[in-house]
């Protein structure tokens, strides 16, 4: 059953969250598990997609646009494309993607910002109504 992570950052913009996923899937990548990365626009997938360059100086996450080429271990999807991958969903998207039950954890990035937090509250009761296991992380 998918394991679902929520990280409660004591920040209040979107630049920490999107910073903080960074982080998070180069962790996670070095690990040696794919990571999909979630958001609502291609603008967003190609800003992201930067980041993942600069965020870092001395770091480098394989990572491309979905169906880019060749699969990558870091992949970024804005239309509910999940492609292969099974490992690491890392949510940043308005909405929970459909495909999110078959990988085996979803990570959740929440910001303290008052519709953020209303539509983690809202995201949270729909993984706990469905007897998924939850761990919330506050930094």
């Amino acid at each position: 059953m998918t394991k679902v992570d929520f990280y409660v950052l004591p920040e209040t913009t979107s630049e920490a969250r999107w910073l903080f996923a960074c982080k998070l899937a180069e962790k996670v990548q070095r690990m040696g598990m794919r990571v999909l990365i979630a958001v609502d626009t291609e603008a967003d997938a190609r800003q992201l997609d930067e980041l993942l360059w600069t965020f870092k100086p001395e770091s480098f996450v394989p990572h491309q646009l979905i169906n880019g080429g060749k699969p990558a271990p870091v992949e970024i999807t804005f239309n509910e494309q999940s492609g292969d991958h099974q490992g690491l969903l890392l949510n940043l998207s308005n909405t929970i993607p459909s495909s999110f039950s078959r990988f085996e954890r979803v990570s959740e990035v929440v910001i303290q910002e008052p519709q953020m937090l209303a539509t983690s509250r809202e995201r949270y009761s729909f993984y706990k109504s469905r007897g998924y296991p939850i761990e919330t992380r506050k930094l």
